[in-house]
C-alpha cells in the first residue's frame, strides 16, 4: 500500500541544466514551518536510494528524508534478499521494496548512501549495477557519497572523464576511475559526489536543487536550519556548567516514535555509538518498528516498558512533530524525565520535543533552552533561543536537524571531552579535517 509522503504545494522551477559545479548550502531565513502533509503528487520526481547490510545510516537517511521534503517519490529500496537491512552502528532501517524489483522503473535520480561494507555490497549487486548503468546511459542523474563513488560508480566504469569527490580513505582508488577533488560536494554533468556523513545534509540539498531548481532547494533547507559556514568547528552555549558524570561508557536511552524526525534520531543514534556510548533505542508505542516523520521505517532495540526497567546517564529525546506528541502523552516516559531531572542527572531534546514535551512537563522550570524555531514561542524562556546547541547544566537543547550534528557532538563533548568530540567530526567531515 503506498504510504503518504510529505509534500510541499509550491511548484517546482527550473529544470537541471548540465554544468560543473560544487554547492556551498548556508543556513537561511525562512517563515514559519508547517508540518503539514499533501497527498499531491504531481509532478513528484522519481527518486531511488539503494541500501544495504553495512549502509551509514546516516547518509540514506538524510538523503531520503531531504529528497521527500522537497516533493520527491523515494524509493528506498534493498540489494539484500528482504527488506530490513542492518545498517552501521546497529540502526535498523527497512527498505520499502527490494532493487530486484525496481528494474523497470524509471528513475529522475539514482543516489547511492556510502558506508562499509554497505559500499561494496551495493557494488556487488548485479540488478542494481544495472540499472545504475542504464541511468547513466539514458543521460539520467545519477550520484553517491562516502565510499560509494570509489567503490561503486568508479568501479562500473560511470566516472571516466568527470570530476568527483569521495571519503579521503578512499581518494586513491578514485583516482584510477575519475578526476578526484576535494569538494564537500561536486558535480559533474549528471553525477552528483560527496565526502561522508557530514557533508549529506548539503548533497542531498543539491541533489532537490538538480531536481527541482534553487528555489525549491532553498525552500527545504530553510527548514532544516542548517550551518552557515560547513566545515568549520562547531560551537555550544553552556551555562551553569557541570559535569557529567557516568561508570565506563554513558548508558543513554533514545526514544522513538511514529512521527519522530529520523534525521534526528539516526544522527544522535549513529554519533554516540560512534563515541562508544552504550544507546538504548526504544520505542514508545506497541511494535519495535515506527513509521518516521518522512515515512522512513526504522525498528528499536526495545519497547520503552522494558527500557524503563534501566538507568539511564542521559535520556535524549529527537524531535518530529508527530514522535514529539507521542513522547508527551506517554506517561512512563515523562516519569523517567522527571526521574532524571529531580536525580539531576543529564536529559536532553532537539526540535520539537523541547516545546511539545519539556516545556509542557515542567521539564525546562529555571533552565535556558532553544527549540525548532517555529515552536520557540511556546517556551516561557527565550532569551536563547537563537543558540544552535544550549547546554544549561544538566540539560541539553538544539534547533532541528541541521543542528542534530552538533547537538550529538555536544553530548560526545560532555561525556568524553571536546579532543573526542572533534575527533568523531573530523571523521565524520563535519569539521575539515
Amino acid at each position: 500500500m503506498a504510504l503518504l509522503q510529505l509534500r510541499h504545494l509550491t511548484p517546482h522551477s527550473l529544470p537541471f541544466t548540465p554544468k560543473l559545479r560544487h554547492f556551498h548550502f548556508s543556513a537561511l531565513k525562512f517563515p514559519r514551518f508547517s508540518f503539514s502533509a499533501s497527498a499531491s503528487t504531481a509532478m513528484a520526481k522519481k527518486v531511488l536510494v539503494p541500501i544495504a547490510n553495512g549502509t551509514e545510516p546516516m547518509e540514506a537517511v538524510i538523503t531520503i528524508d531531504v529528497l521527500r521534503r522537497s516533493g520527491a517519490d523515494v524509493t528506498v529500496a534493498s540489494v539484500e534478499k528482504q527488506l530490513p537491512v542492518d545498517a552501521c552502528h546497529g540502526v535498523k532501517i527497512v527498505a520499502d521494496a527490494l532493487v530486484v524489483d525496481c528494474t523497470n522503473t524509471i528513475f529522475d535520480l539514482i543516489a547511492l548512501p556510502g558506508g562499509m561494507p554497505g559500499a561494496t555490497n551495493l557494488k556487488n549487486c548485479g540488478a542494481l549495477e544495472s540499472v545504475v548503468k542504464k541511468q547513466a546511459a539514458d543521460g539520467r542523474l545519477y550520484a553517491a557519497v562516502c565510499a560509494s563513488p570509489a567503490v561503486a560508480l568508479g568501479s562500473w566504469g560511470l566516472l571516466k572523464g568527470l570530476k568527483a569527490t569521495c571519503y579521503p580513505s578512499f581518494m586513491e582508488q578514485l583516482t584510477s576511475c575519475a578526476t578526484a577533488v576535494e569538494s564537500r560536494v561536486q558535480q559533474d554533468g549528471k553525477v552528483v559526489t560527496s565526502r561522508g556523513p557530514g557533508t549529506t545534509m548539503e548533497f542531498a540539498v543539491a541533489l532537490v536543487e538538480q531536481l527541482y531548481g534553487k528555489e525549491k532547494a532553498h525552500e527545504v533547507s530553510g527548514p532544516l536550519v542548517m550551518r552557515p559556514n560547513h566545515g568549520d568547528e562547531y560551537t555550544i552555549t553552556e551555562l551553569n556548567p557541570m559535569e557529567w558524570k557516568c561508570n565506563n561508557n554513558p548508558q543513554i536511552l533514545v526514544p522513538i516514535a511514529d512521527g519522530s524526525e529520523e534525521m534526528e534520531a539516526v544522527i544522535i543514534i549513529d554519533i554516540l555509538r560512534r563515541a562508544k556510548a552504550n544507546v538504548v533505542v526504544a520505542s514508545v508505542g506497541d511494535n519495535l518498528e515506527i513509521l518516521a516523520s518522512r515515512k522512513v521505517k526504522l525498528v528499536a532495540d526495545m519497547l520503552l516498558d522494558e527500557a524503563a526497567k534501566l538507568s539511564y546517564d542521559l535520556i535524549v529525546l529527537p524531535g518530529g512533530l508527530g514522535g514529539a506528541q507521542a513522547f508527551a502523552n506517554s506517561d512512563k516516559l515523562v516519569n523517567l524525565l522527571k526521574k532524571q531531572m529531580q536525580s539531576n542527572k543529564p536529559y536532553g531534546a532537539i526540535c520539537a520535543s523541547p516545546a511539545l514535551v519539556l516545556e509542557p512537563h515542567g521539564l525546562l522550570k529555571g533552565k535556558k533552552a532553544t527549540a525548532f524555531p517555529a515552536m520557540c514561542n511556546k517556551l516561557s524562556d527565550q532569551s536563547f533561543i537563537d543558540n544552535r546547541v544550549v547546554v544549561d547544566g544538566n540539560l541539553i537543547t538544539s534547533r532541528g536537524p541541521g543542528t542534530a550534528m552538533e547537538f550529538a557532538l555536544g553530548i560526545v563533548e560532555k561525556f568524553f571531552g571536546r579532543q573526542k568530540a572533534l575527533e568523531l567530526a573530523k571523521v565524520m567531515l563535519f569539521v575539515r579535517q
